[in-house]
């Protein structure tokens, strides 16, 4: 059950069983939470075959945790990949996944379709590391392509981008990273495996933001980076982290040593030593029992999501609606290549009236929550402008698709009737 290269279990045994067994002290059928910092040695030779990266085992819970563990594999599991690190937040998955490809001077390229936050971090957080971030239109393939130098070290986009659902070509771009020999890592927070596998498409790594739709429930952070194992490392010398001899290390080579897991190995050898961006084995989890039923959750997101967009299109006081599971959309014809079995719960709208209506608008609502949040189970709404975009410039904002006059929601679980009830009588008082 715990070998995604083992019998052909289905999404829905995966999700539940991956990684788990029953524990071996107790026979507790559910993963129990370990919440300890460290871990007995059998005897000197083991902690040092442990710390010689010569044994897998665990030493200390900024490092490993049996929890964390547990969630670890089976993320990677339903992602299709050979291993994953879990960390403290999706902002952390993003440092994390970067870490062993950059160094001073180099860049990366960016899709100008990501949350908030993201942009925010390429643009200036990075520098302090001295990395660099150019962001393109991912739908101008030739711009990526001229945007990508010899000092590039990843391309990175999200499948579903956050706030307006824009679905990426992720084949398409997977062509143009493999041709530069650079990795391309997706952020598949808001599609997750259910709906999309990014590295069937070519992706390299896959970074979550476990709060999300993977948790479901708005209750703990976590992030996480699933390695696919099929990048060669070593076929030049832009990665010497990964190829070259590690000092700490007494000179092993990663890639060498671990062949395909060696960006999993890095991950937790070097990364969580060494920026300590670890997950709390309560946030694992619960992040765990969340997974049991994401495909139940997501089936419902993606069916409320399309009847609630429906509903806006038609409504004479929205301008537009960005949902790509419409007909309308331009990106709709993508759904069924990237995320077949729909286009997620996460969508943006504009309202007639601009800035004010919009606010008008939030503060009307009674189902839904105003958070800076997405991916519960609850329906949830946000100005992106006046929040999680607000240090973006205008232009910046317009290209992620958060204008001054729009509205990101998360569609959650609940009847669609009542969402598109309190939608309703917010509309009426935004124009009022």
């Amino acid at each position: 059950m715990t070998d995604p290269q083992g019998p052909d279990y289905g999404f829905d045994t995966l999700q539940i069983h991956a990684g788990a067994r029953p524990d071996p002290a107790t026979g507790a059928r559910q993963t129990p939470i370990y919440q300890t910092t460290a871990y007995v040695f059998r005897d000197a030779d083991h902690a040092a075959a442990l710390f010689n990266l010569q044994e897998v085992g665990f030493i200390y819970s900024r490092l490993t945790n049996p929890t964390v563990a547990v969630l670890q594999e089976r993320i990677a599991t339903l992602e299709g990949g050979v291993g994953a690190v879990c960390c403290s937040s999706g902002h952390a998955a993003q440092i994390m996944a970067l870490f062993p490809l950059m160094s001073p001077g180099k860049n990366i390229v960016a899709s100008t379709r990501l949350y908030g936050g993201t942009v925010t971090q390429f643009s200036h957080t990075i520098k302090r590391f001295g990395w660099e971030c150019t962001f393109v239109d991912f739908d101008d393939l030739d711009a990526v392509k001229a945007a990508i130098n010899d000092d590039t070290r990843a391309v990175f986009c999200e499948a579903i981008a956050n706030p307006g659902g824009y679905i990426t070509d992720l084949d398409a771009i997977s062509k143009i990273s493999d041709a530069a020999g650079v990795p391309l890592i997706v952020d598949n927070t808001s599609a997750t495996p259910y709906l999309c596998r990014p590295i069937e498409h070519g992706a390299t790594l896959v970074v979550h933001s476990t709060t999300k739709y993977l948790t479901g429930n708005g209750t703990v952070t976590g992030g996480c980076v699933v390695d696919s194992g099929k990048f060669d490392w070593s076929a030049n010398d832009k990665f010497p982290s990964l190829s070259e001899p590690e000092p700490a290390y007494h000179g092993l080579k990663f890639h060498e040593t671990f062949g395909p897991l060696a960006f999993t190995f890095h991950g937790i050898a070097i990364g969580l030593r060494d920026l300590g961006m670890t997950m709390n084995p309560q946030a694992a989890h619960y992040t765990l029992m969340g997974t049991e039923t994401l495909s139940l959750r997501m089936e419902r997101h993606v069916e409320n999501a399309e009847t609630v967009a429906q509903w806006l299109e038609k409504d004479p006081r929205v301008d537009y609606v960005t949902y790509a599971g419409l007909k309308s959309s331009p990106y709709n014809k993508r759904v069924k290549k990237i995320c077949p079995k729909g286009a997620g719960g996460l969508f943006t709208f504009a309202i007639k009236g601009g800035y004010e209506a919009c606010v008008k608008f939030v503060n009307a609502l009674e189902i839904f929550s105003h958070v800076a949040n997405l991916g519960d189970t609850r329906s949830l709404v946000i100005h992106s402008a006046s929040t999680t975009h607000r240090q973006l410039s205008a232009e910046q904002q317009e290209a992620a698709g958060a204008g001054p006059g729009v509205v990101r929601i998360s569609i959650g679980t609940e009847n669609a009737d009542d969402l598109i009830a309190d939608l309703d009588q917010a509309l009426s008082k935004a124009a009022s």
